[in-house]
């Protein structure tokens, strides 16, 4: 049988990723900063705000403006913000399998509330996706196993009759450990062949 619940990630898939390290890169050159000390003082916060336990003032308190600067807080989250597009291809796509097959959507992500916030409103993603299990909206993050479950819960759904997109490859792995049918999305070509052999045409 096709899979009848469509798990994906947002970035990487849906749309770009929110604040990676290309992201971090542009901020750093734009703004004139230094680019390793913004990437080390990233990376000891960024996991927490990820996780929903700080908020992404507090991040950038930590990773931006722990001196002053000549730019503010609202310039540096509108460049931040800018950083998210969306890959309009995919989302067709997405929804044409969600008509078609009558799919539930659910996003499984790893994103801080408020640039997911930004995103999920931005690019009208409620439009086609049914629940959203976002790390800092749960508490949880990929590629552990009570984030997978969470959202099988969430959805009323069953590990057999579910599939995963992540453009990660160690994420996309997590749910297969899990016991999740998981696609490793590295272009839309690809991805619709797996789908297509799972039963999923579009």
């Amino acid at each position: 049988m096709p899979p009848k619940f469509l798990f994906t990630d947002l970035g990487g898939v849906i749309l770009t990723n929110g604040w990676d390290h290309s992201s971090r890169e542009c901020a750093a050159e734009h703004f004139g900063l230094d680019p390793h000390e913004l990437q080390r003082r990233h990376e000891a916060v960024f996991p927490n705000y990820e996780q929903g336990f700080n908020t992404l003032e507090e991040y950038l308190d930590f990773a931006v403006f722990h001196q002053p600067r000549s730019f503010g807080k609202p310039e540096f989250v509108e460049f931040m913000e800018r950083q998210s597009l969306p890959y309009p291809d995919m989302i067709d796509y997405v929804k044409r399998l969600k008509a078609k097959h009558n799919l539930k959507v659910v996003a499984v992500s790893n994103e801080g509330r408020e640039l997911a916030r930004y995103r999920i409103d931005t690019y009208d993603l409620r439009s086609f996706i049914d629940s959203f299990i976002v790390s800092a909206f749960v508490g949880r993050r990929k590629p552990y196993a009570d984030i997978f479950r969470l959202a099988l819960e969430v959805a009323g759904a069953e590990k057999q009759e579910v599939v995963y997109l992540d453009d990660r490859q160690m994420l996309a792995q997590g749910a297969h450990d899990f016991g999740i049918d998981a696609i490793w999305h590295r272009s839309l070509e690809q991805t619709k062949r797996e789908l297509e052999e799972r039963g999923l045409a579009s």
